[in-house]
């Protein structure tokens, strides 16, 4: 017997009895379906948190201020000296101070966030202004009364009605909104769109405070971020002799860390899954153990016509990768539409993975063909006078 009509035996027994089939299958199905739903998810997920922070520039340099204490910091005549003396590293900087603030119009007010930036803060973040314009140098020099707000705060204070020369009182004293930004997160609280931007030399006024903790700088070429990076630790480690005084990172190297984490998810949560993918597999084989059972005088009179082992034990090993493939083949497409109804239930985006699709189902026929070898075994080693005396 080929490899053909074994496996047009196989699909007979499959027909024969359905539901047994069926049942058989499910914890193959339910395997491969969790491996491809898991994985979309992580993709969807890590694709999604990976555009935010490419949105904001790969080429951002992030700096964070610890210090030591004592005398020693790093203020903006520092900054605009590192910027100016490498032009070729980089193009423009921005100091960012965050404050919780409660900002009012009339007698609605809101408790939120107040970050304290530069003019080039939005080019280096890439966020866009909506209506009006954003922090300028003069508001900074002259530490202007002046605000930009976010969709969020428009809405909660102004009904969305913000025209030229709106005033809010921020923790009593009132500013003058020249901005409006464009929505970036449904403006719900807490979000992005939940922010006020002022001129850091009026913000670090206002919360009385003038050290600066968080800079961000901006690259001249993504090619060059891990040079720009070595120039501003060089700079900074000049002034505080202690590399535990600063951290200097960039959104490169965040979307990298974010990409090996998500891929260490996936195994993890792709391993968990591939137990129901086991669990299946033991079902197959018992299926086959009774299969085997059940068919003892077939198998008995095929033996006395001069069937060799080898026939005996492809014909079942076939039969039990094709049930195991069936399941997979069922299972990637639940998986599949699974993975679209659950991303549009948690407002996901949901990336289903060609590969991930192909292991899983490749992975599924191997453990039929794994877990059926036995059973095969036992039915080639059937002793042909027994089998036919079977009842």
């Amino acid at each position: 017997m080929n490899i053909k009509q074994s496996f047009k035996m196989a699909v007979k027994s499959l027909q024969s009895s359905k539901m047994r089939s069926f049942l058989t299958m499910l914890g193959i199905i339910i395997g491969v379906a969790s491996v491809i739903i898991l994985v979309s998810l992580v993709n969807g997920l890590s694709d999604d948190i990976t555009s935010n922070l490419q949105s904001a520039g790969t080429n951002t340099i992030n700096v964070m201020i610890i210090g030591r204490g004592g005398n020693r910091s790093f203020d903006a005549e520092d900054m605009e000296a590192l910027v100016d003396d490498n032009p070729e590293y980089f193009t423009a900087y921005s100091p960012g101070v965050s404050a919780q603030i409660t900002a009012k119009n009339g007698t609605v007010s809101v408790d939120t966030s107040a970050t304290a930036v530069g003019e080039a803060y939005a080019g280096i973040q890439g966020l866009e202004v909506e209506a009006g314009r954003f922090i300028g140098y003069i508001d900074v020099e002259r530490m202007q009364k002046v605000c930009v707000i976010g969709s969020y705060i428009a809405e909660e204070l102004f009904d969305g009605a913000v025209y030229e020369g709106s005033t809010v009182k921020i923790n009593g004293a009132s500013f003058t909104v020249i901005g409006v930004m464009e929505e970036t997160a449904d403006s719900v609280q807490g979000s992005s769109d939940d922010v006020i931007y002022l001129p850091w030399t009026t913000g670090t006024r206002l919360a009385g405070n003038a050290s600066i903790g968080r800079w961000s700088l901006q690259a001249r070429d993504v090619k060059d971020i891990d040079r720009a990076i070595e120039v501003a630790e060089q700079k900074l480690f000049l002034i505080f002799g202690s590399e535990d005084s600063y951290r200097v990172s960039s959104m490169s190297q965040m979307i990298e860390m974010l990409n090996e984490i998500t891929g260490t998810m996936a195994l993890v949560l792709v391993g968990i899954a591939g137990i129901s993918l086991v669990v299946g597999g033991i079902g197959i084989m018992n299926i086959m153990l009774v299969s085997v059972t059940e068919r003892t005088r077939e198998i008995g009179i095929r033996k006395a016509l001069g069937a060799r082992r080898r026939a005996i034990m492809s014909q079942f090993v076939i039969e039990a990768a094709s049930t195991s493939a069936a399941g997979g083949v069922i299972g990637i497409i639940v998986g599949v539409a699974l993975a679209f109804v659950a991303g549009r239930i948690l407002d996901m985006t949901v990336v289903p993975s060609f590969s991930a699709v192909l292991i899983a189902f490749g992975v599924s026929v191997a453990i039929g063909m794994i877990f059926g070898y036995y059973p095969a075994g036992k039915a080639a080693k059937l002793n042909p006078i027994d089998a036919l005396r079977y009842e």
